[in-house]
């Protein structure tokens, strides 16, 4: 596996912690699908699943601009992937031949989302769209530090069954 990733730091202020770990974890999303075919990265687990690494980074895709771009920015940032009529078509549509611009497009995405995060204190609140009550920028943290952790273990699994290779 030859993507970068940087260990969270181990001492420091609350803010550098939490974006430490949090892009940790998404440079071990980027470290478990580099080197691969876009038809290795469309490779499904095991029916009737359709979890594929290309369908994690497309669902990641969406998780960002969600709580990042649509929720805490307010900008218009409709779902890419997801529709009444595909609800899971972050995994069920994805496409070997797409597969490079899905993951510049994850790339661009996360970039964006730093800038976002970056005007904000971990005590400012947003309302999520279709939800009650504020969340804080610390909570958005926390939650994406654990959604990016739950599915870095299942690209774990996936990365294992297309080619033998393991994380740490």
């Amino acid at each position: 596996m030859t993507e970068n990733r940087v260990d969270p730091p181990t001492a420091g202020g609350e803010r550098e912690l939490l974006q430490g770990f949090l892009d940790f974890h998404r440079g071990t999303l980027l470290w478990k699908v580099s080197g691969l075919t876009g038809e290795q990265l469309v490779q499904r687990s095991v029916d009737p699943s359709s979890l594929s690494l290309i369908g994690l980074i497309r669902h990641l895709s969406e998780v960002e601009k969600y709580w990042f771009h649509r929720a805490l920015a307010q900008l218009p940032a409709p779902p890419k992937y997801w529709t009444a009529e595909h609800p899971d078509g972050d995994f069920d549509l994805a496409d070997a031949a797409r597969a490079e611009h899905d993951l510049a497009e994850f790339r661009e995405i996360v970039r964006a989302s730093g800038e976002i995060a970056a005007g904000h204190t971990l005590d400012d609140t947003f309302l999520r769209p279709g939800h009650e009550g504020e969340y804080s920028v610390r909570y958005l943290y926390i939650h994406m530090i654990e959604e990016y952790a739950r599915h870095n273990g299942h690209a774990d699994l996936l990365r294992e069954r297309i080619d033998g290779l393991t994380g740490e």
